[in-house]
């Protein structure tokens, strides 16, 4: 039978994996939109206003999403882990009051100007508020980061009878981990967005729309894509040096390492056998972890074996999890590598020297093959899957500590019946699915939409003789 503290876990677990797949898409998104609105401001474009249109509805939808599940995420912390608040309540709490004044309220104060505002103030106004939502946004993560880092890498505190207290703010907020996290999850966002956009933009590709705005949202997407994932992978591997020095154990669970020592492999797969303390089968690359990890085929990489207590029990997170988690994130990155840069490839093959377009706007699909499309229809939400793992490896890597070194996470769970927990856990699961699929359908039903020409923006439609349909000011 599950106990109160597992079933709290997964019930957080779902809370957290729901609500954080809508803030990964507005992060990033809100400065995709403003990148539309300035390049129409100086274009006068009609292409550019047109994705912004469309994709401002996705932000909105996305906004809406992650306040709702994000009130009920932090409900959480009352009901389910009261000793969370009680320990370290003195850092957390500052710092998420922080992410309400500085980012909620922004992002909530200028969202209307930005959604219902362009023919209603001055253009300068609402590039003005696209921006303050964007930089709301931004600051919103930064303060979301700023806490579960220093739950990973807790600095500037001291201890009074088993509390937390703040010594130094400077240290508390730009703790070991924070830059290295920070950076690996707005790339996230970026690459989370980019394959988004170019997944609807060839779902409507492939319903008939080859217009401008499809166009230019495709190649938008395709070439962001290729321009961001190999720099997370940079950033991906120096978040990992830093989590060597300060969290070994879980980079021990990452590799499925169990002895330390130099010449460590890279496993590919594996089967952990957490009991046995051994690995069942391993398919490997030699000396590859710890060439990767310590840049040198000798180096030393920890191994699981060292983090047990003296009654035998680990001090180690579960291996499976992270070991997988790992594996899938990395291999999502590796899918987003081949699909973006194999697209600019081929458009850069097939460039049309008459437009000087990646995406030619006189023979239909001769930009890019149909299976490039529907790859990059099947990779639409690739960068939630990506996001999810790392969260998992990230997450699940911490334990057995709520914050490391400072608060095991056995230690904050409520005293409440299991009974109490699974039956709330069962009802947001079946919410979170339904709500999933919900806003999963609304994002294809607003592409179906504008690929049948049916625009709600208020504005007429033409068709111009090449055959694309080219949308004209209403006013």
């Amino acid at each position: 039978m599950m106990d109160t503290l597992l079933l709290s876990r997964l019930q957080f677990a779902a809370n957290i994996s729901f609500h954080i797949l809508f803030p990964t898409i507005t992060i990033a998104l809100g400065w995709v939109l403003l990148f539309f609105k300035l390049r129409f401001n100086r274009t006068g474009e009609e292409r550019w206003m047109d994705a912004y249109r469309f994709w401002v509805k996705v932000f909105a939808l996305s906004f809406a999403m992650g306040v709702v599940s994000g009130i009920t995420m932090s409900f959480q912390f009352g009901t389910n882990w009261p000793g969370f608040m009680e320990s370290v309540g003195n850092i957390a709490g500052p710092l998420l009051a922080y992410e309400v004044l500085t980012a909620f309220f922004l992002e909530a104060v200028f969202l209307g100007i930005m959604l219902f505002g362009f023919r209603k103030v001055p253009g300068w106004v609402h590039t003005m508020a696209t921006f303050l939502v964007a930089f709301g946004t931004t600051m919103s993560a930064f303060w979301i980061i700023v806490l579960n880092s220093w739950m990973h890498t807790p600095a500037g505190f001291e201890l009074r009878e088993g509390v937390a207290h703040a010594t130094d703010w400077m240290a508390i907020i730009f703790n070991p981990s924070m830059p290295y996290r920070l950076v690996h999850m707005l790339l996230a966002s970026g690459l989370t967005v980019a394959f988004l956009i170019a997944g609807l933009s060839a779902f409507r590709w492939l319903r008939g729309d080859q217009g401008a705005e499809v166009r230019t949202t495709l190649r938008f997407g395709l070439m962001t894509g290729a321009i961001l994932i190999p720099l997370q992978i940079l950033a991906g591997d120096m978040h990992g040096l830093n989590t060597l020095e300060h969290q070994p154990a879980k980079v021990a669970a990452m590799e499925g390492n169990w002895e330390t020592g130099p010449n460590v492999p890279l496993l590919l797969f594996a089967l952990p056998d957490q009991d046995a303390r051994a690995n069942r089968f391993e398919l490997a690359v030699p000396n590859g972890a710890s060439l990767i990890l310590t840049h040198h085929a000798d180096g030393v990489v920890p191994g699981l074996n060292d983090f047990v207590a003296e009654d035998g029990s680990p001090l180690h997170p579960r291996v499976a999890p992270v070991f997988y988690g790992f594996r899938v994130m990395v291999g999502t990155g590796m899918a987003m590598l081949l699909l973006s840069w194999g697209a600019m490839v081929l458009m850069a093959r097939r460039r049309d020297e008459a437009t000087g377009s990646f995406l030619s706007t006189r023979r239909g699909l001769d930009g890019l093959p149909k299976p490039m499309l529907w790859g990059a229809l099947a990779m639409t939400f690739s960068g939630w899957l990506a996001t999810l793992a790392g969260w998992y490896v990230t997450e699940i890597g911490r334990q057995p500590w709520l914050v490391t070194g400072v608060l095991p996470t056995e230690a904050a769970v409520a005293d409440v019946a299991p009974s109490m927990v699974l039956g709330t856990f069962i009802a947001y699961l079946a919410i979170y699915v339904v709500l999933t699929l919900a806003y999963i359908g609304a994002l294809f039903h607003l592409a179906n939409k504008k690929a049948k020409g049916d625009d709600a923006s208020g504005k007429p439609e033409r068709t111009g003789p090449d055959g694309i349909t080219v949308l004209t000011p209403a006013e």
